[in-house]
């Protein structure tokens, strides 16, 4: 099976070089009973070595040989997460005014609506998107190359976060946006990343090289 193969799969090589993880797409988190004894009875069926709650929301099977992984999608029934490669990751959510008494804006339906444009999307780096429902960040949005955080007056958008060797906060683009202009500008903002990064150059990278005023200007002229 090639690396592309794999991709598609969801299938991440393991530590051992020998055996893969299953990473099932799981938007935000949001499971169904049903699904949970789905993949409970996979990993008793095929020996998982360990299940997994990842940070992106996820849930992984791990340690299974390669002959395996069509088997183990088959009975699965779900979808491959892109939990690798150079694409739109995730987007992250939290419980927002669906379910978290401190919510002030819905984080859950906009976070579903992101995650159907998106996910999987390739991009020129990995990309990786968070959506909070109040100034708690519990999804993590000021670590996100988009980030989204609800306050009493609509949404924040913010640009350009990460982790990793060189973290680096996001910088805050509008405020006091609806649903329907977050979803807007993410177009803009995503699609002057495809059309001018460099490979493996993640948002933030990309918005230090051109500039803080560059960027805003390549997004805005979009509108037009």
């Amino acid at each position: 099976m090639g690396k592309m193969d794999l991709l598609e799969k969801g299938a991440v090589l393991q530590r051992d070089k020998e055996t893969y993880a299953v990473v099932p797409h799981m938007p935000g988190g949001l499971v169904t009973p049903d699904v949970l004894r789905r993949m409970a009875d996979v990993a008793e069926r095929y020996q998982a070595q360990a299940i997994k709650c990842t940070s992106a929301q996820r849930i992984a099977l791990v340690g299974f040989p390669e002959e395996k992984l069509d088997d183990i999608w088959r009975d699965l029934d779900m979808k491959p997460s892109a939990a690798i490669g150079l694409c739109v990751r995730s987007i992250k959510f939290c419980p927002g005014t669906t379910f978290c008494k401190r919510g002030q804006q819905d984080s859950v339906s906009l976070g579903l609506k992101l995650d159907e444009r998106y996910h999987g999307m390739n991009l020129p780096g990995k990309f990786k998107i968070g959506v909070s429902g109040c100034a708690n960040s519990c999804g993590e949005n000021h670590f996100r190359d988009i980030g989204v955080m609800g306050l009493p007056r609509g949404f924040r958008l913010m640009v350009g976060g990460n982790g990793g060797v060189k973290p680096r906060i996001a910088v805050t683009l509008y405020d006091k946006l609806e649903e329907e202009q977050v979803l807007q500008n993410a177009d803009r903002i995503i699609k002057v990343y495809a059309a001018n990064a460099k490979k493996n150059e993640r948002l933030g990278r990309y918005i230090e090289r051109v500039g803080w005023e560059e960027f805003k200007k390549q997004v805005e002229i979009l509108e037009e």
